[in-house]
């Protein structure tokens, strides 16, 4: 039998895979590409199944406290968060 850890190393592994197929989806609905792939309702289907399935494995492995606070942290190189001073 595996120890627990290890099965959290595969749970975090699943989540991590979950939410860049989400951001996936999100990527091809931001540049258009989805129409070369999917039909409308196709493509929707599978963005709602990538959602549900993202949001999921995030109450299935639950990030650590310090990744979580590692994801809100904001970095300089996100022109977002950048400022003129």
């Amino acid at each position: 039998m595996l120890p627990f850890h290890a099965f959290q190393q595969v749970a975090h592994r699943w989540r991590v895979l979950a939410e860049r197929r989400c951001e996936h989806f999100l990527e091809l609905h931001d540049s258009g590409r989805w129409r070369y792939y999917y039909s409308e309702q196709q493509f929707l289907d599978r963005l709602d199944e990538a959602i549900r399935l993202s949001e999921r494995w995030a109450e299935i492995a639950p990030l650590s406290t310090a990744e979580a606070r590692a994801q809100q942290a904001p970095t300089l190189s996100d022109p977002a968060q950048r400022t003129a001073a």
